[in-house]
């Protein structure tokens, strides 16, 4: 069955509110909690790493519940209808910034955001596998991931774009000085408000078709069982978190070395709209842009050569990109954004064949098996996606006490070879990981074909 435009528009507004805030924490929250509530970047990049890897195995047991949930929405939607509102409620609380004490900053960083990350398993596990629900055609499936994806980076473009404004404008005084406390806190409320919104309408405007086989053994010991014994999640699983490795040092990087080693004050004020960015800013944007372009592009070429070899290809060229953005000096900005706009081409192809991939592997396990659990097979998607960010978000915060980096100071030569390093060398290693990763993914889209109409034939005997 083809999905309709309208459904398919609902479908990718989950992912614009949860990428919004996504966005938030990749970009702007080390930031944050360095320069706006004090806390040191070792000190973060430690509670990154310990809160993620409790976040990280939460998930697997969102796809267990969802996989067992039964109710009249179907398996999936009940979530983002039952989590909406809390997403956004904490979402505020991450960025507030009470008057506390040191000790108790960091413990309130601890609690607010080991919450927001549950709160976002919550409601983005059962969202991914909604997808595959939603069709069984592995074509209509890459169709749905690419919309998603569009709709999740003019999600990043929004916030990107218009949070450091808001901050300004919420946070000046009477006295033209900014309070960014509250300009922060003012501007996530905004932003809390509109991803609610839109979860709702995703919620409401989508379908879930494909129901789990009747005979199908519901024992959680089965469903692990089969998840372990398949290689090709395990290959998939490795190459999402190295992706995220290599994106998640960038993005957190990004700030630090435009404020730090570019250094330039000047602002750049945006044609015909009456809003100006930091050079951080603007690089971030049309990075977003750029992996707009990404995703258009990966159903066309992913359906020439198929979406193994997209998938590689475009993280190997991300890779050498990388390197060559390692010899720009601090006043090459156009060949800087030149550079973020070809990594962020090939970064943004990865995502809907990462997503559509996971949906090919939850028909492979029902093939095999005869059992279906899409639920536990696409929290590994989040899983990897929150391993890969935990993994890149430690080593950001690490990396930059490693090498001196000190808050709102004039940094040490080298700290600011480090800062160089974080935007190049760094991701590119990760990247390279998942290119070498991909390489044993065997599911190519001819095997898929035959694995689905076997799997329609099975369906259809047993109705």
């Amino acid at each position: 069955m083809k999905i309709q435009f309208g459904e398919k528009v609902a479908y990718g507004f989950g992912d614009f509110a949860s990428s919004m805030f996504w966005k938030l924490f990749s970009a702007y929250l080390l930031y944050f909690y360095t320069d706006v509530v004090g806390i040191t970047a070792a000190a973060v990049g430690t509670m990154f790493l310990v809160t993620r890897i409790w976040d990280t195995a939460f998930d697997p047991l969102v796809g267990i519940v969802s996989d067992r949930v039964h109710t009249r929405w179907g398996k999936f939607r009940p979530f983002i209808l039952w989590f909406a509102v809390p997403f956004g409620i904490i979402g505020i609380l991450t960025f507030s910034a009470p008057e506390l004490s040191y000790q108790g900053k960091i413990t309130y960083a601890y609690i607010t955001y080991t919450l927001m990350m549950m709160i976002y398993s919550l409601i983005n596990v059962p969202y991914a596998s909604l997808m595959g629900v939603m069709s069984a055609d592995t074509r209509e499936r890459t169709t749905l991931s690419t919309y998603r994806f569009v709709f999740a980076f003019a999600g990043s473009i929004l916030v990107l774009g218009t949070a450091e404004p808001l901050v300004t404008w919420f946070g000046r005084g009477t006295d033209n000085v900014v309070n960014e406390q509250q300009g922060w806190f003012y501007t996530i409320v905004c932003f809390a408000v509109l991803a609610s919104l839109m979860f709702f309408v995703t919620f409401l405007k989508t379908r879930e078709r494909i129901k789990p086989p009747q005979e199908r053994n519901n024992k959680l010991k089965s469903d692990f069982a089969d998840l372990m014994n398949n290689k090709q999640w395990f290959i998939l699983l490795g190459a999402g978190v190295a992706t995220l490795i290599f994106n998640s040092i960038r993005d957190g990087s990004a700030i630090f070395y435009f404020k730090y080693f570019v250094a330039y004050s000047d602002r750049v004020k945006l044609p015909l709209l009456d809003v100006s960015l930091q050079y951080s800013s603007l690089y971030l944007v049309i990075g977003q842009a750029a992996n707009i372009i990404g995703v258009l592009l990966a159903k066309p070429i992913s359906d020439k050569i198929g979406k193994r070899n997209t998938f590689a290809t475009a993280m190997l060229l991300a890779a050498l990109f990388s390197m060559i953005f390692y010899t720009l000096d601090r006043d090459q900005l156009l060949l800087m954004f030149v550079l973020q706009c070809m990594i962020s081409i090939c970064a943004g192809s990865i995502f809907p064949l990462l997503w559509a991939m996971y949906a090919d592997i939850a028909d492979y396990s029902e093939w095999k098996t005869g059992r279906r659990a899409t639920g536990l097979i696409f929290s590994s998607s989040s899983m990897s996606q929150k391993l890969g960010w935990s993994l890149g978000g430690a080593l950001t915060g690490w990396i930059l006490s490693a090498y001196g980096f000190e808050a709102n100071s004039i940094q040490s030569d080298y700290a600011e070879s480090g800062l160089k390093m974080m935007m190049s060398i760094f991701p590119a290693i990760g990247a390279f990981f998942s290119f070498g990763i991909i390489l044993f993914y065997q599911l190519s889209d001819h095997k898929m074909h035959r694995i689905n109409d076997d799997l329609q034939t099975k369906r259809t005997m047993l109705k």
